[in-house]
């Protein structure tokens, strides 16, 4: 298990054999990682034949826009990845904050798609996954499962979707829209945290071997998409923003923990830019922070254990962020009361207080561990820090109604929304956050062995291999090995021919 995602070579010649023939049947084409770095390299009859088709269709083409670089209708490409800076009146910091939105990505309106191709792809060129005889399971605790269903979709095969039974209603209709067979949404028990029922679920389900696992707490092809096409995307962000100003300065990448794949960025943003990294996870299940454990809402980030491929050992902050603060931002910033408090009281613009919808309950803790991260490092308006908004609210809003009711008594006013503010943004403390020395860095490391030695039968060496930067940086020759095992794919199934 340790070792899949890592070959550069063909494994089984006649599954091989067989994904050519449905992909020729099925005319589609694979992307490479870096055509998805850069969009622009596209061939342009793929890109030309791209604006006639649905972003939210199935179409073996919109896996070309599984990137960062989809403009706001998402169907041409952006010279610079959409982005959405926070102005000081909302954030109450002199630094500039801002978040890369990932509702702009096809089919599911997050980033975690991106994630999903990234698993998948070593899989399909080098042999190990039959689309015409498997089915694909994608464990998750909520848009990486839509993002696995929505291109198993494509490839013409089961995607069997796994999630905790309490996670936002949203997901499962979409999931009702997009999956063949009822029975391939799995829900498993609890909510956000219960991540080990998650593995549980999943070890069930390899036992039968027409299941193939892509697991994305621990398949680098994860690790690696982020960091060599998300970092680049950032580090193109933070090109624009520093235009023009000599003395601007990348000062944070802030990222939720989740399965430890968008956190790869900070690697190429640390590497070129010299940005200090930041993990997030939620307060109430505080487990980088104090090897804690709970329960929480924010959907996005499952906890109570280390993902595989997080780089710990190149992580200089955790912090932490109470779900009650991003459940209660998200009513502030998606009613009309709320939204007018924030126009009318806090002088923010209309047309910017309408883009707040582009935040979903992860984002929300994303920016609030950006706030937190410029109050503790005493940042100033060269600075910036730099977060993703993994998904919108259009996932949430029966999330907004679940709080109102539970916080708010069912109505959410002008009190209620200035409390928010006042509670959430204006009185964002440093509290819960934990710059790393070496030692923390070794025990958060450490703690990773009692899911994946213990749990998941890592071997030892292979394990503690991941405490050296040596080995995450030695990961990136894989890219150009996997991008010319896709184009010698695309060659012999003759649907890039086809497609151009």
């Amino acid at each position: 298990m340790a070792r899949l995602g890592l070959e550069k070579t063909v494994v089984d010649e006649d599954v091989y054999a067989r994904t050519l023939g449905r992909f020729r049947e099925a005319g589609v084409v694979l992307p490479t990682l870096g055509q998805l770095r850069d969009p622009g390299t596209i061939p342009a009859a793929i890109r030309a034949r791209l604006g006639a088709v649905d972003p939210d269709s199935p179409h073996p083409l919109n896996l070309f826009r599984v990137h960062w670089f989809n403009d706001a209708t998402r169907r041409g490409i952006a010279a610079v990845p959409e982005h959405l800076e926070l102005p000081s009146a909302l954030t109450g910091v002199k630094a500039r904050v801002v978040l890369a939105l990932g509702n702009r990505f096809p089919m599911i309106h997050a980033h975690k798609v991106l994630a999903a191709y990234g698993c998948l792809v070593p899989r399909v060129v080098t042999g190990q996954f039959d689309p015409t005889r498997h089915r694909a399971v994608w464990p998750s605790t909520g848009n990486y499962c839509r993002g696995g269903v929505a291109i198993s979709r494509i490839l013409g095969c089961r995607g069997v979707a796994v999630l905790p039974e309490n996670m936002s209603q949203e997901r499962f209709d979409w999931l009702d829209r997009w999956v063949g067979d009822p029975g391939d949404v799995v829900r498993t028990p609890g909510s956000e945290s219960n991540v080990k029922e998650i593995y549980d679920t999943c070890a069930a389900l390899d036992r039968d071997p027409a299941n193939i696992i892509f697991n994305q707490f621990c398949e680098f092809g994860n690790y690696l998409v982020h960091r060599t096409c998300t970092g680049p995307a950032l580090e193109k962000i933070f090109g624009a923003l520093a235009a023009g100003r000599p003395g601007a300065k990348l000062a944070a990448y802030v990222s939720a923990s989740g399965s430890g794949g968008t956190l790869a960025a900070g690697d190429h943003l640390k590497e070129r830019l010299g940005a200090k990294i930041v993990a997030v996870e939620a307060l109430e299940c505080p487990t980088l922070l104090y090897n804690g454990f709970g329960e929480h809402n924010i959907q996005g980030i499952g906890d109570k254990h280390l993902p595989y491929i997080h780089n710990v050992m190149n992580t200089d902050f955790v912090a932490g962020v109470s779900d009650q603060l991003t459940d209660t931002l998200l009513v502030l910033f998606n009613t009309d009361e709320g939204r007018r408090y924030l126009v009318e009281r806090r002088g923010l613009a209309p047309a910017f207080v309408a883009r707040l919808g582009d935040l979903g309950l992860s984002s929300i803790c994303n920016l609030l561990a950006a706030v937190k991260t410029a109050k503790y490092l005493d940042l100033g308006p060269d600075d910036v820090v730099l977060t993703v908004a993994t998904d919108g609210a259009a996932m949430y809003g029966s999330e907004v109604a679940k709080v109102t009711a539970r916080d708010f008594g069912g109505r959410f006013d002008a009190v209620s929304a200035g409390e928010t503010f006042g509670r959430a943004l204006a009185g964002a403390a440093t509290d819960h956050l934990l710059e790393l020395s070496h030692l923390d860095r070794k025990r958060i490391f450490n703690l990773g062995y009692f899911t994946w030695v213990e749990q998941q039968g890592v071997s030892v060496e292979e394990f503690v291999a991941r405490a050296r930067q040596s080995f995450w940086d030695g990961l990136l020759e894989l890219v150009p090995a996997w991008d010319a095992m896709i184009a010698e794919f695309n060659a012999k199934s003759g649907a890039g021919a086809r497609a151009a």
